[in-house]
């Protein structure tokens, strides 16, 4: 297997996508993605079909726009139930751009927030930005998203909420990552 340096990703040749089919570059943080997508396919009771992976969501601040990539939105009825952002290293510090996104991902408030790095995970309340457990088992299964989604009020989010959100998720995503990083597009 070939190895190469792109970027500060090092790549180790491809890999299939469990939820696409698509053939991906195989990297330390794609083989963490998927090890999200199979715990929710085969232990969480997700289909396929419940999940969209990488949906592009553009952060503005300003006059500064950039674009990243979601890695899941979770969607086991008509609505968004569950974002869940990966990023490697400390989980807190991958809180605020989770329930960002959480915000600017639809016109309501997604109720849970997953903040990831392949090994463990954060489980935040959307609305309130509250740890509501820990530990990647902790992940709302299929069956617990539904009973959740009952109760949650999928608050509409104003203009002016969305504008200072997207700030922020730029600030972290797009203005604080590595000038190396190709995940991020600058625009």
């Amino acid at each position: 297997m070939e190895k190469k340096a792109e970027g500060h990703h090092l790549i180790l040749g491809t890999l299939t996508d469990l939820l696409t089919g698509h053939s991906l570059e195989d990297t330390h943080d794609e083989r963490y993605r998927q090890k999200l997508a199979r715990l929710l396919l085969t232990d969480k009771g997700y289909s396929k079909e419940d999940i969209i992976p990488r949906r592009e969501l553009t952060a503005e601040a300003g006059d500064r726009r950039g674009l990243l990539r979601v890695d899941f939105l979770i969607r086991p009825a008509t609505r968004i139930g569950m974002i869940i952002k990966y990023g490697p290293g400390s989980l807190v510090t991958r809180h605020r751009p989770a329930l960002a996104i959480s915000r600017l991902v639809a016109p309501y408030q997604v109720p849970i927030a997953v903040a990831a790095n392949g090994e463990d995970a954060d489980i935040l309340d959307g609305a309130t930005g509250k740890v509501r457990a820990s530990g990647m088992a902790a992940i709302p299964s299929r069956s617990e998203l539904l009973g959740f989604m009952e109760t949650a009020g999928f608050n509409p989010i104003s203009g002016k909420r969305a504008e200072m959100e997207s700030r922020i998720l730029y600030t972290y995503e797009i203005d604080g990552a590595c000038p190396c990083d190709t995940t991020v597009c600058r625009m």
